[in-house]
Formats: C-alpha cells, structure tokens, sequence
C-alpha cells in the first residue's frame, strides 16, 4: 500500500489583512484577482515581509494595479535583481469584472479597497472589495450598534437564566 501524504494544515493561508478597511469603509462588492508577480516578490511574500495596510486598486487602460503595496526584498536577494519594494503590480482580472468594476468607480463613485492578500494553491491572490469612505458619525454609530448589540446578548442571557 502507498502512503497517504499528510497535508499539514498548520501554516495558514493568509498572508496579510488590512484590519482597519472595515473600520474605514462601507465595503460592498467582494471581489478576488490573482498578481503579476517577480520572483524575489515571491521569496519575500513566502518570508511574509509584505504591508497592504495602505495600498489600494487603480484602473488604468482597461486594467487593474495594486499600488502602495510594500513587499520588501530580502537581505539574501540576488545582486543582480533590481528590487522595487513599492512598485505597481498588475492584477489579473476578467474581462466581465473589469467593465463592471469600472462602471462602479466612474459612475458611482466607488474605491477600491484591498482586504487580504492569501495563497490559493500556489497563487497569490489579492481580495479587494468595492467600498465608500465613512465619515466620523459613521464610524461612532457603527461602534455604538456594536456595543449595543453585546449588551443586548448580555441581558437576554441573563433573562433566560432567572427562569
């Protein structure tokens, strides 16, 4: 009998998240698109030296660039490799969701805002979501359903609980 090959699922898929997206944005429409990547971005993306945390998606000509995305090089890098930690890096979307995300940002008023950036069998892929800017009374009001909501869960515990 052949041995089964054990598939460690320890290492997560994730490489890095852009926490305050949410906290910034109405997010909408998700959307997911592989990147046209060099291979010293993939050593140092496997080393998980990479910062999405203020990139976003631009449109121009008909496609989709990250920018502001910093995978910084690794110190064992070859010599003769020119390594541009903060270039724009080209995303790999359909024809379809091109026009429909152009639609949205032209006419609408929409930005488009990167989330994750994760492994998908050996693919690096981005997930970006169509979103608006809050504003400040936004931001509190989200806050405030927040708590509300965990104050509600605390006192219908504790009302099932006198029965």
């Amino acid at each position: 009998m052949a041995k089964k090959k054990s598939k460690d699922k320890s290492n997560s898929s994730t490489i890095a998240l852009n926490k305050k997206a949410r906290h910034n944005y109405t997010l909408t429409d998700k959307f997911e698109g592989g990147m046209s990547l060099q291979g010293w971005e993939i050593k140092s993306i496997r080393s998980g030296k990479v910062n999405i945390s203020d990139c976003y998606v631009h449109i121009k000509d008909r496609e989709a660039y990250l920018l502001g995305s910093e995978i910084m090089p690794l110190n064992a890098a070859s010599s003769h490799v020119v390594c541009e930690p903060n270039r724009d890096r080209k995303l790999l979307l359909n024809r379809r969701e091109l026009d429909k995300i152009t639609a949205s940002v032209e006419r609408d008023g929409y930005s488009l805002i990167a989330t994750a950036m994760y492994w998908r069998k050996n693919w690096v892929k981005l997930e970006f979501y169509l979103g608006k800017g809050k504003k400040d009374h936004d931001k509190r009001s989200d806050i405030k359903d927040r708590e509300w909501a965990v104050d509600k869960g605390r006192l219908m515990k504790n009302k099932n609980l006198d029965r």
